[in-house]
């Protein structure tokens, strides 16, 4: 049984132990079957270090792709356009302080991708684009007076966007767009834009109020000029043909006073003469009728 029995457990332990080489053999291809894998997503781009030849000077597009473990190397890109926003204190040409936030939306050259990462590596755009923008805005800035930013906008943003795709390009960086998002002046100089805007409104209003003085003065003047004539005229008729138009004038106003003055039920009495003041009963607007006919009279 024991003679039996050992050449059976042999054959069970050298087949466990062919089992466990096969494990161990297949797992060591797997592991390396994996390291001579990579996969590149969507939107991205590889570059592939040799440690003998460099950076390959090809890249590499979507997919899984194979490699040579421990010889070879994948460094992943991103091509997508991609936001970046940055601030900026200019001096202007009449020395004043402006605050600019400048956004621009970039990726990389995909042909360029070995020079890039030779040159400034993975994170380019970080070492690149606020450094550019900076120099590029400092020296537009400078070109235009502070006023002149905001009125002339559209072609001071014009000339940062061009200034920053040609610098750009320069790094192999490709700006989609170029926008002036914010601008600001120092506290000084919105207070002194504050008080001139104000001392412009005075000055259109004082304009207003000398404008209607003369047209007052001229109105005044042809009223004058006005009445004068009609006394001169009203003079020289009466010159000419006597007072009988006064008389005349006089009559209607006092038939005027009296129909008025029958129609109201307060009058009791008017005596005779010029003497208004025994009227009895009579309201407030009767009294100044009656003074107007004395006056006429």
């Amino acid at each position: 049984m024991a003679a039996a029995g050992g050449p059976a457990g042999q054959a069970a332990v050298s087949f466990l132990t062919n089992i466990a080489r096969a494990a161990i053999g297949l797992g060591a291809g797997a592991s390396l079957l994996g390291s001579s894998l990579y996969t590149v997503d969507g939107g991205q781009r590889a570059v592939i270090f040799d440690r003998f030849r460099g950076v390959l000077p090809d890249t590499v597009g979507e997919g899984t792709h194979f490699l040579v473990p421990w010889l070879q190397k994948p460094y992943i890109f991103d091509i997508r356009t991609r936001p970046h926003t940055f601030t900026s204190n200019s001096g202007t040409k009449d020395l004043q302080m402006v605050n600019l936030s400048l956004r621009l939306l970039s990726r990389p050259d995909v042909s360029q991708l070995p020079t890039i990462f030779t040159s400034l590596g993975t994170e380019y755009d970080e070492k690149v684009l606020p450094s550019i923008g900076n120099e590029v805005l400092k020296a537009v800035v400078a070109q235009f007076n502070a006023d002149q930013l905001l009125t002339d906008r559209p072609h001071v943003s014009a000339l940062v966007r061009d200034a920053l795709i040609r610098r750009a390009r320069e790094f192999n960086i490709i700006l989609d767009d170029v926008a002036i998002t914010h601008l600001s002046y120092g506290v000084e100089f919105s207070l002194a834009v504050e008080k001139k805007q104000v001392a412009q409104q005075e000055a259109e209003r004082s304009k207003f109020l000398v404008a209607r003085a003369e047209q007052e003065r001229r109105a005044a003047i042809v009223r004058a000029e006005g009445e004068s004539e009609s006394a001169r005229l009203i003079s020289e008729a009466t010159a000419s043909a006597g007072t009988g138009l006064i008389e005349l004038r006089r009559i209607e106003a006092a038939k005027e006073i009296a129909a008025e003055l029958s129609k109201s039920p307060n009058v009791a009495y008017i005596p005779a003469g010029n003497n208004g003041n025994m009227l009895l009963g009579l309201n407030a607007a009767m009294s100044r009728l009656i003074s107007l006919s004395n006056k006429l009279a």
